[in-house]
């Protein structure tokens, strides 16, 4: 199931083109962050020290994944084959899982109530509405003379707009642009250039300072900020403080991503494979945890101690892990990587092209954009 620990061979996609381990590597150890975060959230509050540890992981974990899906869709355009496996990857999945997890709300958390909406995402689906739309902005962002300060200062207005409302969540998808612009004018150099040695012994003092940090802030410190959810007026706050902590968290975001990924292996490891799953793992841990809630399992009191709190922490780090396993893809693959060659016209120049490109060794285009996927 899993590559070898010792293996140094870079891993390789079904077209044969070799993927590179570092951003493998990446989006799995952040999906883990992601899953554990969303384990501690039930507890935080019996617990300084795991609420300090919510703080910290909060702080950088989404703008790293933002950040590497931006870079990832730096070739994306309005092509034909592009816009398929747009629909293919994102809209089809969010309508599937918005409608299971309202189904499983419904019938399982005691809200019978509760309508399926599919322009008011539940929980992790808003991730799908959000990159849906930042990938369609690509070819702008791509024209205009300084794109992330641009993204900044919207993500700065939407902090102060309270009335953009609940659809695609909007609040998030702007308020995070800045990262995924980031992503799209990054290049592989920059990745290299923060796992230096000089960059990996610098990020340990880092990290621990902003440990230091979120111990103090924790009992002072709105944690709403790190959803980047609402405006500064929703959350009762002036409303200069929405752009000055728009800059704020997102120097911090930049500084403590940096000094995550200067610490992510760029070899091949045993969990390099499951980098692939990532998003397997990001949208099916949900229904773990919401069943986990439900069933009551929280309400252990020997869960509010330190070995219950490591506990918790190592079964969703492992039930994570398990749901980006090749075994898991193949049984949701339905769901979230569907062939509905069956919806879309054929483009006699396309599969023309398509062919020659696999005749000659390349793979499609549909292929290639798959492992950046």
């Amino acid at each position: 199931m899993f590559q070898a620990a010792s293996s140094s061979r870079p891993a390789k996609t079904t077209s044969g083109q070799q993927r590179d381990a570092f951003f493998d590597n990446a989006k799995y150890l952040a999906i883990v962050l992601v899953a554990v975060a969303h384990s501690w959230a039930p507890l935080r509050d019996e617990s300084r020290t795991l609420d300090a540890a919510y703080v910290l992981v909060y702080a950088f974990h989404m703008p790293a994944f933002i950040i590497i899906s931006g870079f990832f869709s730096r070739s994306f355009d309005l092509r034909a084959d592009r816009l398929k496996r747009l629909v293919t990857g994102l809209v089809v999945p969010y309508v599937v899982y918005e409608v299971a997890y309202s189904l499983f709300r419904r019938h399982f958390g005691g809200q019978p109530e509760l309508a399926i909406s599919l322009i008011d995402p539940l929980f992790l689906v808003w991730f799908l509405a959000a990159l849906f739309i930042w990938r369609l902005t690509t070819p702008l962002w791509k024209l205009v003379r300084y794109p992330l300060p641009l993204a900044l200062v919207i993500a700065m207005l939407a902090s102060v707009s309270p009335k953009i409302g609940e659809d695609f969540d909007m609040q998030r998808v702007l308020q995070f642009l800045p990262f995924f612009v980031l992503g799209l004018f990054m290049k592989a150099e920059h990745f290299q250039w923060v796992r230096r040695p000089a960059m990996r012994i610098a990020a340990v003092p880092v990290f621990l300072g902003a440990a230091a940090v979120a111990w103090w802030a924790t009992p002072r410190f709105d944690t709403r900020w790190f959803y980047h959810r609402d405006s500064a007026q929703a959350m009762d706050h002036q409303w200069w403080t929405g752009p000055v902590m728009t800059l704020l968290m997102f120097g911090c975001a930049l500084v403590l991503t940096a000094c995550f990924f200067a610490w992510v292996p760029g070899r091949t490891t045993w969990f390099t494979s499951l980098g692939a799953g990532t998003l397997y793992g990001f949208l099916l841990h949900g229904f773990l945890l919401w069943g986990s809630e439900y069933a009551g399992w929280y309400d252990a009191a020997w869960l509010r101690r330190p070995y219950g709190e490591v506990f918790v922490t190592v079964v969703a780090a492992v039930v994570v892990t398990l749901l980006c396993t090749a075994p898991v893809r193949r049984v949701f693959r339905w769901s979230m990587e569907p062939r509905m060659d069956w919806a879309f016209r054929r483009d006699p120049a396309t599969t023309a092209a398509d062919a020659g490109k696999r005749a000659e060794g390349g793979g499609s285009a549909t292929e290639r954009e798959k492992v950046d996927a």
